[in-house]
């Protein structure tokens, strides 16, 4: 793509057609520590090729997943990724598509759209899947919105237990639609739109609904359920008491890649489906009774629904999507629940590891493949001084707390270190 410089003339007219006074207007919303103060600390007028080679210096002091052992989670996990994942979506007729629009050239397209659709409707439990979202933030987002058209309601009740960047996303959208986010315990009352649950939560318990759908049922609301590790569903049971399920697919098929691309899943109960956001692939028969994948409900912007669109995502995620179905291809429901159970037996395995060190606590009793452990220092210092002896320990939170994930990534020669160093350091 080639850059096209805008003169000083164009920029005014299009900041005076949006309102804005200045470019400087456009990022008032941006903390200002986030700025950098003065020029960024790069050389000036270097060729090409002396570029690269100084940029590739910068990044060859990042210190990925494989370079040693990795305990990071918290909504991206480190999983292997198939070699047949990689080939497949590499073709050109996969790579170069974008969206299905006429489905007598894209078959192809059409059918694996609809397989990942069967995937996420049989681990979620739910009668309904679409063509995927852009991640599990922006998807319990929809749900959110979604629950606000079906319930004619504005309250959204949430758990301090979900993730907290699905929570800023979803507090960001709601101020452009006039939602209240409400932190609760997740109690529902007659005004409340949507409980938005999360399990395995962001300390890494599972949870049941038993309880909270009865209430979701007494005072009108919806239960939406949120999943980050759709690995879990391997061997915990499929949330069917949700009204939505939503969340990440990312440790299928995908790598974590800085934070993105990911893959938001999404799913619901059929009698709630033209609420859905994003678009749905069908099975039908042609004129000569031949089998045939179409796109059956497209709730678009761009397309008839215009300013009546349930949302106004232009892309379904479809490489993502692809990668998604591919991996789940491979592993077979079989295979999916052996992955889920060597991830929990890495987790308890390194749990055991590191509460056998004096002063470290298992806060997380019950948990998957993630979990918190209390140290006798504060969880930053100790995350960084791990750093500094080749050991990504996990993400501290507040206070002493360390959240740690495993998965089957996780080798005991990784888990040893880990706690050898820690009880060094400790």
């Amino acid at each position: 793509m080639r850059y096209l410089p805008q003169t000083q003339k164009s920029r005014d007219e299009m900041l005076k057609v949006v309102g804005a006074n200045s470019i400087d207007d456009l990022y008032v919303d941006v903390p200002k520590a986030a700025f950098i103060d003065g020029k960024a600390d790069l050389p000036d007028h270097q060729g090409e090729l002396a570029v690269e080679r100084y940029l590739g210096a910068y990044a060859n002091q990042n210190h990925a997943a494989p370079d040693g052992p990795f305990f990071l989670g918290a909504g991206a996990y480190y999983h292997h990724v198939p070699a047949t994942v990689d080939y497949i979506i590499q073709r050109s007729e996969f790579l170069t598509a974008y969206t299905p629009y006429q489905p007598e050239i894209a078959q192809g397209t059409l059918q694996m759209i609809f397989e990942y659709q069967t995937f996420i409707a049989q681990l979620t439990g739910q009668e309904i899947a679409n063509a995927s979202m852009y991640d599990g933030a922006t998807a319990t987002t929809e749900a959110a919105l979604m629950a606000m058209r079906i319930t004619k309601r504005k309250k959204i009740a949430i758990g301090n237990a979900i993730h907290p960047d699905y929570r800023e996303v979803l507090q960001s959208y709601m101020w452009n639609f006039d939602g209240e986010v409400e932190i609760t315990d997740g109690e529902p009352d007659d005004t409340t739109a949507c409980v938005i649950v999360q399990s395995p939560d962001f300390y890494g318990a599972p949870h049941k609904y038993d309880s909270l759908r009865k209430k979701c049922d007494e005072t009108g609301a919806l239960l939406v359920v949120v999943v980050t590790e759709i690995l879990s569903l391997g061997l915990l049971p499929a949330p069917v008491e949700a009204d939505i399920v939503c969340g990440e697919g990312q440790s299928i098929g995908l790598a974590m890649s800085y934070g993105g691309p990911y893959l938001g899943f999404f799913a619901c109960r059929e009698k709630y489906v033209r609420q859905m956001p994003g678009r749905l692939c069908g099975i039908t028969e042609d004129a000569d009774g031949k089998r045939g994948f179409v796109l059956t409900l497209n709730t678009r912007e761009q397309h008839i629904r215009r300013d009546k669109a349930t949302s106004n995502i232009c892309t379904n995620q479809g490489l993502c999507a692809l990668a998604f179905t591919v991996h789940m291809s491979l592993l077979g429901e079989d295979g999916f629940k052996r992955l889920a159970k060597l991830n929990h037996e890495a987790a308890c395995k390194t749990a055991d590891a590191l509460t056998a060190i004096d002063g470290v606590k298992l806060v997380t009793q019950n948990f998957f493949n993630e979990f918190v452990t209390e140290l006798p220092k504060p969880a930053n210092e100790v995350v960084e001084a791990l750093a500094q002896k080749g050991v990504i320990a996990g993400l501290a939170l507040e206070g002493n707390k360390l959240l740690v994930a495993a998965t089957e990534m996780t080798t005991q020669a990784d888990i040893d270190a880990f706690a050898a160093n820690l009880k060094e350091i400790l």
